[in-house]
């Protein structure tokens, strides 16, 4: 059975993830090493295409979107001391916004990387994911 982490995979994070990101110091590389993590079902599965990983220590959650396997997409940042989980019409908004995500084309996804809506990271690290 091939191994789930060394598919060559694109990864993102949203323009509104990347504020936030910047914000709590979270860096690109760190990013990388989660996604690998959760490639290998190191996170926790919250259904339809929705995973959740801890970063930063343990201080703070992101949300990645995956449904379809072709992008993984972090979607959302938040604090553990601010927040001790999503609520459930968040969870739901979510799992539709993955689905959406599993829909998008190569094009679409190039226009929103043109468009700044999405950066695309792990990019040096490709053969590593």
């Amino acid at each position: 059975m091939a191994n789930p982490a060394a598919k060559s995979q694109r990864v993102f994070k949203t323009a509104w993830f990347s504020k936030a990101s910047a914000k709590a110091l979270i860096t690109d590389t760190e990013l990388c090493f989660a996604i690998r993590q959760v490639m290998l079902g190191q996170c926790d599965d919250l259904g339809g295409g929705v995973f959740k990983k801890r970063l930063d220590k343990n201080r703070s959650r992101s949300i990645i979107l995956a449904k379809g396997a072709r992008y993984w997409v972090y979607a959302y940042l938040f604090a553990k001391k601010d927040k001790a989980n999503i609520e459930k019409q968040d969870l739901a908004d979510l799992r539709a916004l993955a689905a959406v995500y599993a829909r998008k084309s190569e094009a679409e996804i190039a226009t929103e990387l043109h468009q700044k809506k999405l950066v695309e990271i792990c990019h040096d690290q490709e053969s590593q994911i």
